[in-house]
């Protein structure tokens, strides 16, 4: 990747104004100015609720203000890459998931960061299933029927993806089923569950933070939960694997990384901060109303999983066959 020179010339400076710092210094004066909390998709996502429900306890333990600054499209590329060229300092958090640091290095021939070499992990932060979703009015009572009547209309019907996660869920969906779908890509899943809402589309795996409000409400009809065992969330909701594509099994994960060469004291008073907010009501409600759960780990452990997840992600891509674009 090819970093502007005026922006080296900043990175340069910092390293060169961090050295004359004593360690415990930086530890002690962050945060100092408010820290921005970047998402890689739209406002109302599960990332961004998420993001904003930490951001509420980071807050109260700091006195600083967190700004939750939206950067979607592009398959959170966007985001991903203004963290990576970030000042290294701690006030920019990429709050994101397995899409930036797992999956898109296997969807896309050219990304303009390197999911490992440009972060710094800070923290696993959750863990969740997505959810199949048609709209209300649709004729689809049933993963059964979804997949009559795409076998007998090869590539008619679409679904929608607004994450990688999403698409993934999708085009294994019907690569596993026998079946030909027509993809049609979002800048995040809301966006993608308000085309489902108007007949756009016909429907989507959606992570359960954004579909289960629109399940509850009577707009949408779940059909199938990703994930190997139902979900307390949606007890009457089988499995995609119950409903009859044997093995299906798809989930997403939750993780804050900063800029590389983030001073080590500042990277673990992150960590203690983003890892007690996981802890707070706020939090807990996410998971609780999403179905997720909470995934606190050490900078360290988040590499490891992280290298593990890029592999099994590859794998499922591969398998789905899905060519890089």
């Amino acid at each position: 990747m090819t970093r502007h020179p005026i922006h080296r010339r900043a990175m340069l400076a910092a390293a060169a104004v961090a050295l004359l710092l004593p360690l415990g210094a930086w530890a002690d004066a962050y945060p100092a100015k408010p820290v921005s909390f970047v998402v890689p998709f739209a406002a109302g996502s599960a990332t961004d609720q998420l993001a904003r429900a930490l951001g509420q306890s980071f807050t109260e333990q700091t006195r600083q203000a967190v700004v939750v600054d939206n950067k979607a499209g592009a398959s959170g590329m966007l985001a991903a890459q203004a963290v990576a060229r970030a000042p290294a300092d701690g006030y920019t958090v990429l709050i994101t998931t397995n899409t930036t640091q797992a999956a898109n290095e296997h969807l896309y021939r050219k990304l303009q960061y390197d999911p490992v070499k440009d972060f710094a992990p800070v923290t696993g932060l959750g863990k969740g299933g997505q959810v199949l979703v048609v709209n209300a009015a649709s004729p689809y009572k049933s993963v059964a029927e979804l997949l009559a009547a795409a076998r007998a209309k090869p590539g008619k019907l679409s679904f929608g993806s607004g994450s990688s996660s999403s698409r993934v869920a999708g085009e294994l969906f019907q690569q596993m089923s026998g079946t030909e779908l027509l993809h049609v890509p979002y800048k995040s899943n809301p966006l993608a569950i308000t085309d489902l809402l108007g007949g756009q589309i016909d429907m989507m795996i959606t992570d359960t933070a954004t579909g289960v409000p629109q399940i509850r409400s009577g707009k949408l009809r779940a059909l199938g939960v990703s994930t190997t065992k139902r979900l307390p969330l949606l007890p009457d909701v089988p499995t995609i694997d119950e409903a009859g594509v044997k093995g299906y099994d798809m989930s997403y994960w939750f993780a804050a990384y900063v800029p590389a060469r983030t001073p080590a004291p500042v990277l673990q008073k992150l960590h203690e901060l983003l890892t007690a907010a996981l802890k707070t009501p706020a939090a807990k409600s996410f998971f609780e109303n999403s179905g997720g759960e909470a995934f606190p780990t050490t900078p360290e452990a988040l590499a490891k999983f992280q290298l593990d997840e890029a592999r099994k992600w590859g794998k499922v891509i591969k398998a789905a066959g899905i060519e890089p674009e």
